[in-house]
């Protein structure tokens, strides 16, 4: 393992030389607008999309190998370079900063310089099977947990951050976060923006014990984490509280409104949102996507809250740690489980949202978490009647963010419009089905809309195929996670020889 040029300015010990090697790297932002590279031999001729070894931001020898292991696997040469470009993504490109002295890493989405606490889960999902062989990215990982933990320690309600100030990095200035006023107050110098949204928590604890899991190392669980992990603690029991109490005393911890003048939507009551009576829930205020809810208790959150607080319990009682931790996280999960299967279907169908008192939105968001999503999250099998049903509505008509054109369909959303659904979506179909079929057509779907770029975008338009966000690590390393997936559970469908492979074995 060794950092690249850009990392190693960021950490303040780079020479002029690397100063001068640095400076002539291409901005990635730009970089991933046109083809680089010889072309791949498949039909798509997809283009080499890395940079040059000495501008990539953290170089890890047993990514490389899994990368030649996959080529060597893969017997679509456009499948492979596909792999070959996203795989390693968040590592070329979204490091920001690292320093594993001070234990602190600043990670990126992509063509947005802040800090995601959803999006880092994700961008690091892939790699959790190389963290016991590659301790440099091991370290890396760990950095991230324990900046994400003086984040969520100090404001457990927001979910993208500035870098930190150790790393002499410049705070960015956020355009929508102007005449948004949010309570608690936020400091806009370490907080990129403050909306609430439950699984950008989850993801903390994502990436907590998927570490565990992979080093059997707590030396994770300092103070800065047991303070996350408290916050976390209070924001659930606040968030699951009624909007009222039984006296109509208006109940607010948080509340999150833009208008007069903001780029934001103004937030209805006071920036409370739409009231919501207690189910055994927890409420949020913005989905993955960043966009308002428009009811209170999102199905799909809830669902990997639960499945992350059982995580959490189970890390806990193996590092022999923080037993009334553990016994809580059982309790929460508990409820929380109990309160989707008993509130949230209607005739074995799934709703998005819900409100406490009878309301339920039934479509789907392309964001994880979502409702498609629930196999990947470890909420269900996809074999259960309620998620073959829900599945089904889902990439139906039915559901008022699906969308299909001559070239591509899936998923979208509100936060780009109806007409872009997103290659996401596609991804977590792969997740949620064992037919062949319906794999290959969703594999395909997403390979062949790329816009000859080689690497996953947000969206796509079902009109004229315009796509929006050209760098977006997340949905790189969703798809490589799902072709991984595949080389374990269908890998005659991919591979030359059809034998299963798992990297870092």
């Amino acid at each position: 393992m060794k950092l690249g040029f850009a990392s190693l300015v960021s950490a303040a010990v780079g020479t002029s030389a690397l100063l001068t090697a640095a400076a002539q790297c291409p901005d990635y932002t730009t970089f991933s607008q046109s083809p680089q590279g010889n072309l791949s031999t498949g039909p798509l001729a997809l283009p080499y999309m890395r940079p040059d070894p000495a501008c990539r931001t953290f170089n890890s020898t047993a990514v490389e190998k899994v990368i030649s292991d996959m080529k060597a696997r893969l017997k679509d040469p456009d499948l492979a370079r596909l792999f070959e470009s996203t795989f390693p993504n968040t590592l070329d490109t979204t490091v920001k900063y690292f320093n594993a002295t001070e234990n602190l890493a600043f990670i990126i989405t992509g063509d947005i310089t802040a800090q995601w606490l959803r999006d880092t889960a994700n961008q690091f999902a892939h790699y959790h099977t190389l963290l016991s062989t590659d301790k440099g990215l091991a370290t890396l990982v760990k950095a991230v947990i324990n900046n994400e933990a003086r984040y969520v320690s100090q404001y457990p309600y927001c979910g993208a951050f500035q870098p930190p100030a150790e790393s002499g990095l410049a705070p960015s200035h956020n355009d929508w976060a102007d005449g948004v006023t949010v309570n608690p107050p936020v400091n806009n110098q370490t907080v990129f923006e403050c909306k609430y949204e439950i699984d950008s928590l989850c993801g903390f604890l994502k990436l907590s014990r998927s570490y565990y899991q992979a080093t059997n190392d707590a030396s994770f669980m300092n103070s800065n984490w047991y303070a996350a992990i408290n916050q976390i603690f209070q924001v659930i029991w606040e968030q699951s509280q009624s909007t009222f109490d039984d006296d109509f005393n208006l109940v607010s911890f948080y509340n999150w409104t833009g208008g007069n003048g903001a780029l934001s939507p103004a937030v209805a009551n006071a920036g409370i949102g739409e009231p919501k009576l207690y189910s055994g829930l927890v409420g949020t205020h913005h989905r993955p996507s960043d966009d308002l809810s428009t009811f209170a208790f999102l199905v799909p959150a809830n669902a990997m809250l639960s499945v992350e607080l059982t995580h959490l319990a189970d890390i806990l009682d193996s590092a022999k740690q923080a037993k009334n931790i553990s016994q809580l996280a059982r309790k929460y999960s508990f409820t929380i489980e109990n309160a989707i299967w008993e509130t949230t279907i209607v005739d074995n169908i799934f709703a998005y949202e819900t409100n406490g008192f009878g309301g339920r939105y039934v479509m789907d968001d392309a964001n994880v978490p979502s409702l498609l999503s629930l196999p990947y999250l470890g909420f269900l099998e996809k074999t259960h009647p309620a998620y073959v049903a829900t599945r089904k509505q889902l990439l139906s008509r039915k559901n008022p963010y699906y969308a299909a054109g001559k070239t591509f369909s899936g998923i979208g959303g509100p936060h780009v419009d109806a007409w872009n659904p997103w290659p996401m979506s596609q991804i977590s179909a792969i997740f949620g089905t064992d037919s062949d079929k319906e794999i290959m057509q969703s594999l395909y779907l997403i390979a062949n809309n790329t816009h000859g770029l080689g690497l996953i975008h947000e969206s796509i338009n079902i009109f004229d195929g315009s796509y929006t966000r050209p760098w977006f690590a997340w949905a790189n390393s969703y798809f490589a996670e799902m072709l991984l997936d595949l080389a374990q559970r269908k890998p005659h469908l991919i591979f030359k020889d059809g034998k299963p492979y798992t990297p870092g074995n």
